[in-house]
């Protein structure tokens, strides 16, 4: 019989560093034993983005002991939940000794991504690879954030024995809707590692407008959650229709592409138009343009993803990436996919599964190995700008 599979995943695509264990039984049963996420969000706050030779140079520093943390956290939640040793000789020794006896398989992102960032993450898994003579895999980022809406129904670790355990494998054809800072798409898989992108965004991602819309307000970095959070306070405060009405890009075209640069600019030219009647912006008029803007976003993307339900007619609908945590998009794409497609199946990730993790690049690589060979680690490269095919 052969071992089954307990993959190490890495992740550091853009400003995440993170390492995963994952793990799936004789039933089908999907675990994940660890997972921890370094992030740099504070770091750049200061420039109000990504700044990618400091995002890499943070990555050199965190790469190591956020894999030793994943490993020594899954040793001893392997091991009857043995308690962390003090001496950080033996945590090392201890995460030595179970990447060497428990890993079957180092998956690690390829691309895309920024090229810096990537390459940290891919030669730490690679030097892994090497040393321990274990296969691997490398996985597309999108593949990964889409993958993570099989823990859509996940049940957290109580007792600390895991991270989460995962529900059931998909259904397919499959529409996926994944959406972050850098990248906006619509994805249809037919079968697991078929995937036809039949809609993706012309300029900004939508993840990327919330970023500079928030530095348009001056709400700080990073963006979404921040003008997520001023938007559903003004939609509490008041139960009137707000009187801001951005554009819909695109919404009313006959294909799944999206656009989001000239929403931006409308924000843009809205905040310069009530500057100059009044000055600085108050709160609550960035609260206004704030739930104004959201609520722009959030209709194509929903629009879309319906229109391409209806002509692909999916058994499931899949929302990830980082914007996936959006409140608002989350709680309108459940209304309109229950009242227009109740028998489809709708999976949302948990939202710590929907920002940038190493837990979804392990969870991809279990149905790599049903579906594709392992690489070589001599043969493996990154791409910055991979295509999901």
């Amino acid at each position: 019989m052969n071992k089954l599979p307990v993959i190490l995943a890495v992740e550091s695509s853009c400003d995440e560093t993170a390492a995963a264990i994952v793990t799936q039984n004789h039933e089908g049963k999907i675990t994940i034993v660890s997972s921890l996420v370094s992030s740099q969000a504070d770091l750049h706050a200061k420039t109000g983005g990504v700044v990618p030779e400091v995002a890499s140079r943070a990555h050199m520093e965190a790469i190591i002991p956020v894999i030793s943390g994943a490993l020594n956290l899954a040793a001893g939640r392997l091991n009857n939940n043995e308690s962390l040793p003090d001496n950080i000789t033996d945590q090392d020794q201890r995460a030595i000794s179970f990447l060497h006896s428990a890993v079957t398989h180092i998956a690690v992102t390829s691309g895309p991504g920024l090229i810096g960032s990537l390459l940290v993450g891919f030669n730490a898994a690679k030097a892994l690879t090497y040393a321990t003579n274990k296969p691997l895999i490398p996985i597309h980022h999108i593949e990964g954030h889409l993958y993570s809406a099989l823990c859509a129904d996940g049940r957290a670790g109580e007792d600390r024995r895991f991270e989460m355990e995962c529900g059931g494998d998909f259904k397919f054809p499959l529409l996926a809707l994944v959406v972050s800072g850098g990248h906006t798409s619509l994805i249809l898989m037919r079968e697991h590692g078929q995937y036809q992108v039949i809609g993706q965004t012309l300029d900004d991602a939508a993840g990327e407008a919330f970023d500079k819309v928030a530095k348009l307000l001056d709400l700080g970095y990073p963006g979404g959650p921040v003008v997520s959070r001023v938007a559903n306070e003004h939609r509490e405060r008041s139960q009137d229709a707000n009187s801001l009405v951005f554009p819909r890009p695109l919404i009313n075209e006959r294909n799944y592409n999206f656009s989001f640069s000239g929403l931006k600019t409308a924000v843009l030219k809205k905040v310069r138009d009530i500057s100059g009647l009044e000055g600085s912006l108050t709160d609550d008029t960035k609260a206004r343009i704030a739930a104004a803007f959201e609520d722009a976003v959030v209709d194509v993307l929903v629009a879309k993803t319906l229109r391409a339900a209806e002509e692909f007619g999916p058994k499931t609908i899949v929302l990830a990436g980082g914007v996936a945590a959006n409140k608002q998009l989350r709680s309108r794409l459940e209304a309109s996919v229950g009242h227009n497609h109740p028998d489809v199946d709708l999976r949302i990730p948990p939202l710590s599964l929907c920002g940038d993790n190493a837990a979804m690049i392990g969870l991809a690589a279990l149905h790599r190995l049903e579906t594709k060979a392992d690489n070589s680690w001599k043969e493996a490269a990154i791409d910055s700008n991979l295509e999901l095919i």
